[in-house]
């Protein structure tokens, strides 16, 4: 059958196979043909209630069957649907809200008390399913049982490949989150090359350890459900508890894992494995961060019987590069590669000047095709700045989106991945900027000066790090400025160190030395007193 929407996978397996389970979460499933029944009643409640081609409906919920539903039917219904992180501080997600449109959100009753601060933050909602009872003017509220009575028939919208199908807000280097658009044709090139990559089937079982504002997530949704495979989510209290997860892979036979490298740093070092049977698992899939190489050696040295790949590429590209680790790499710091352009993508690499360089030479990577985003929602300046126009073909041109990765070609044709061109960074798997760090601890009333820096973690991770100067008079403590950042950022974007300073050291241009604060907070790191 024709596949050219998101949902079209859950439709053609509820037609073939009705009776195998889709997704499952804590011992419950529900089938293909289950799954498209519910998504299909759900999406005709938003539509009752006005969700029209290109809305925004927001999804606003922990790990759940209803968050699997939610994502299908808002797409059914015509929207894009847009996670809500639901450990994010009530003032962020109000953010997000209003800056994407959103006025349907699809809930749960454990989200009460945070919708409800959300709702103080002058957030106006027109539909609010999950949540009865929620007294706001114009406010409709639907309970999950009342969506289940719509009708279940298939729905007939005039969709193409172009329409809106998720956004997701990640870090921004402005202070505020940005929003990446992803459009059907974007998300199914991708879901596709993955599933014939990987060689997904019937008869995988894949994790779902990501969040679905995360943009790993959209793997273990769509290339599963291409597949006809079943996806088992991972409650995020799970996550927490090493030892519970390689139980959950165990008793789940799980045979496709995918996450950032941090959570399987997490299962070798106290996860068990020797004690349990994870001969299922034959892919174990990682992006998100680099994966230390002494780490990735002790897991697959645990798990021989595993294959192994490292998938890299933005959110705004979803997946553009990937390397398929053969073996056991030998006993060195040096990272692996990240590997060759996924197929039907072409890359460019640029100097500054966006002139090609040389192979082996460092340079921006570029990347057009089909999984590229659509642009950033209501950042028009941004979007004609991140995107590179080649002229071709006379008044034609190929446009490509510069990462801001920097990598290099190595002898074998692989590339390898060497920093960032901007202060983004990646700690445990999530994307953050710097700069938004800076701008929540700037917005503090008693703080003159900020800057935030990172050190590397013991784990092979990145971590963040921030130094103050107070304004003169003013008295201030690390957990005085810790409160202040929670209402403003998510957990994975606070510093987990913040020194109180005098003064910052200077470049001899007058501006913050940062590498000079960094260098001083390793030296405190290693015992000795963080001054000049």
């Amino acid at each position: 059958m024709y596949r050219f929407l998101l949902t079209h996978a859950i439709r053609d397996w509820a037609e073939k196979t009705p009776e195998q389970e889709a997704v499952r979460f804590a011992g419950q499933s529900l089938t293909y043909a289950e799954l498209e029944a519910r998504t299909n009643s759900l999406a005709r409640l938003l539509i009752d209630q006005g969700v029209k081609r290109g809305d925004r409906v927001g999804i606003f919920m922990n790990k759940s069957l209803e968050a699997a539903v939610s994502l299908y039917a808002s797409m059914k219904a015509g929207a894009a649907y847009v996670p809500l992180d639901p450990f994010a501080p009530p003032q962020r997600l109000a953010y997000v809200i209003q800056n994407c449109g959103i006025r349907h959100v699809l809930s749960a009753e454990a989200k009460r008390a945070q919708v409800n601060e959300i709702l103080c933050e002058s957030v106006e909602l027109d539909c609010l399913v999950g949540i009865e009872g929620v007294e706001r003017q114009g406010l409709r509220a639907f309970s999950w049982d009342q969506a289940d009575a719509f009708p279940s028939s298939g729905l007939d919208l005039h969709l193409t490949e172009q329409d809106l199908a998720y956004i997701l807000y990640t870090s921004g280097s402005t202070g505020v989150p940005k929003g990446i658009m992803h459009i059907h044709r974007s998300g199914l090139s991708f879901a596709e090359w993955a599933a014939q990559t990987y060689k997904l089937s019937p008869s995988d079982r894949l994790s779902n350890h990501a969040p679905l504002h995360f943009d790993l997530s959209t793997f273990d949704f769509f290339a599963g459900a291409i597949a006809g495979a079943t996806t088992t989510l991972i409650p995020e209290a799970l996550t927490k508890f090493p030892a519970n997860l390689t139980k959950l892979i165990e008793e789940e036979r799980l045979t496709v894992w995918y996450s950032v490298p941090f959570a399987l740093i997490q299962l070798v070092e106290r996860g068990v494995i020797e004690k349990r049977d994870l001969s299922a698992l034959r892919w174990v899939l990682f992006a998100g961060e680099v994966f230390p190489t002494k780490h990735l050696r002790q897991l697959m040295i645990r798990l021989p019987d595993s294959k192994f790949s490292n998938l890299f590429g933005p959110t705004e590209t979803n997946v553009c590069t990937y390397y398929h680790v053969l073996e056991v790499p030998p006993d060195t710091d040096e990272p692996i590669p990240i590997g060759k352009v996924c197929a039907n993508l072409e890359e460019l690499v640029v100097d500054d000047q966006d002139r090609p360089v040389a192979p082996g030479e460092v340079g921006e990577l570029l990347i057009r095709g089909g999984v590229v985003m659509k642009g950033y929602w209501g950042m028009p300046e941004r979007n004609a700045a991140c995107f590179y126009r080649r002229p071709t073909l006379g008044s034609f041109e190929d446009v490509f989106y510069r990462t801001g990765d920097l990598v290099q070609l190595d002898a074998a044709g692989n590339y390898r991945y060497l920093g960032r061109k901007d202060r983004q960074i990646k700690t445990r798997g999530y994307r953050v900027e710097l700069d938004e760090v800076e701008a929540a601890l700037d917005s503090h009333q008693g703080v003159f000066e900020a800057a935030v820096y990172t050190m590397p973690d013991p784990q092979g991770s990145s971590l963040i790090v921030a130094s103050i100067v107070p304004h003169p008079g003013v008295a201030l403590d690390e957990p005085m400025l810790v409160e202040h950042l929670r209402a403003r950022l998510p957990f994975y974007a606070i510093p987990t160190q913040i020194w109180i300073m005098d003064e910052f050291p200077r470049t001899s241009t007058g501006k913050i030395d940062r590498r000079e604060l960094q260098a001083m907070a390793i030296r405190n790191l290693n015992g000795n007193d963080i001054s000049p």
